[in-house]
């Protein structure tokens, strides 16, 4: 068999489809790998376009303020302070039988706030009282026998030592009666320390004991209490507050004021500067300041929070003549589009409100419309900020 001249041919491997299946899978995995790229780019850039739109923002208040700002020299903070105050004790030991008081009860000075068990001193009343009742008795009876002894010896009838007997006898029965009478007075003493007075007229802060507790002066035993209630003066209201030493010679003894609660936004009272107590306060740097109210009513109370405005007593404007204003900080109003806007918080976005402005006060201008006490405002607000922009707020 010749060999030499067989066709070979089929035997040569066809790569020529493999080419064009290897080429067509490394098409479609260089596609799906862009469509990847492109989709993960397109993620970021969403998620950079909505957090480039949350803008960080700082948060004022639109609030009513006094034109007497315009007229300030100084403000502090302080609390209202009773000057008189007490914490009311038993002088005598104890258990609590009667309490006439409860929190917020007036009283008048000497009136009968409470009283601890009495039995024991009362009968140490009783057995003085019929003591001196005893030693009255004795010196009657030494007191006839003298006035015989004395007409006896005037008529020299007896001797001298039975005169003297006799007159020695009336003076210890007299000295007795006066005894006697002390220890009456001691007993009754001892009593009255059963009842618990108002020292002063004020009105109960705090009660601190109940019916059945054991009272002691200084509530010094196990269990036991010490004041019963706690008395305030409130006509003796006043504001203590601590001035910076570097400002406090922009105060004056009876320097006007205007003091705002924080209870009581609303309401401006008139004060003047009572005392600058004559010490500073080391730790603090500041000096205490007390202001007494011109007038006052019956919302204020003694621990309150306050605000006051020291006025420059040479303008001589009387606070109550002064309207309030609705202010928001100046840096807070802006223009947009020609007109002046605020940005009020609403949730986690902004709106854009139009406002009509009056008067500046310092770093307050006023608001006559479009906002409202209260209103949370954004405090200079940058250019690309825009109604319904999402914000995240920081402190001021």
């Amino acid at each position: 068999m010749d060999n030499k001249n067989a066709d070979l041919s089929f035997l040569k491997i066809d790569r020529s489809s493999h080419r064009s299946d290897n080429s067509g899978s490394k098409n479609k995995i260089f596609i799906f790998g862009g469509i990847a790229v492109i989709a993960a780019l397109a993620v970021w850039g969403i998620m950079a376009a909505t957090s480039s739109s949350e803008q960080e923002v700082e948060i004022g208040t639109a609030m009513v303020t006094s034109p007497a700002q315009e007229n300030s020299v100084l403000s502090a903070s302080g609390y209202v302070v009773a000057q008189v105050k007490a914490a009311v004790a038993s002088k005598a030991t104890g258990r609590l039988e009667f309490l006439a008081v409860i929190e917020g009860d007036h009283v008048k000075k000497g009136s009968i706030i409470g009283r601890v068990e009495s039995a024991d001193v009362e009968a140490t009343l009783g057995q003085a009282k019929a003591g001196l009742e005893s030693a009255k008795a004795d010196l009657e009876d030494a007191s006839l026998n003298f006035e015989r002894q004395k007409t006896l010896f005037d008529q020299k009838s007896i001797s001298k030592a039975e005169y003297d007997i006799a007159n020695a006898r009336y003076k210890r029965a007299s000295a007795g009666v006066k005894s006697a009478e002390a220890n009456v007075r001691a007993a009754e003493v001892q009593v009255e320390n059963t009842y618990i007075r108002a020292p002063f007229d004020g009105t109960v802060l705090n009660k601190n004991a109940n019916v059945g507790e054991v009272i002691t002066p200084f509530g010094a035993a196990a269990g036991s209490r010490g004041a019963l209630v706690t008395l305030a003066d409130m006509s003796s209201l006043e504001v203590e507050a601590d001035v910076s030493e570097s400002n406090i010679e922009k105060v004056i003894p009876n320097q006007q004021c205007e003091i705002t609660l924080d209870a009581i936004p609303q309401k401006r009272y008139r004060g003047f500067v009572h005392k600058i107590i004559p010490t500073a306060d080391r730790a603090k740097a500041t000096v205490l300041t007390k202001i007494r109210f011109i007038d006052r009513d019956v919302r204020v109370l003694p621990e309150m929070s306050a605000k006051i405005l020291f006025l420059n007593n040479k303008q001589n404007v009387p606070v109550e003549n002064s309207a309030s204003k609705l202010t928001v900080p100046s840096s807070a109003v802006v223009l947009r589009n020609g007109r002046k806007v605020v940005f009020i918080v609403k949730g986690e976005k902004a709106a854009e409100t139009p406002v009509v402005v009056g008067d500046s006060m310092g770093a307050l201008v006023e608001i006559k419309e479009g906002v409202a006490d209260g209103d949370k405002i954004v405090l200079h607000p940058s250019e690309t900020l825009s109604s319904g922009t999402k914000i995240r707020t920081v402190a001021k």
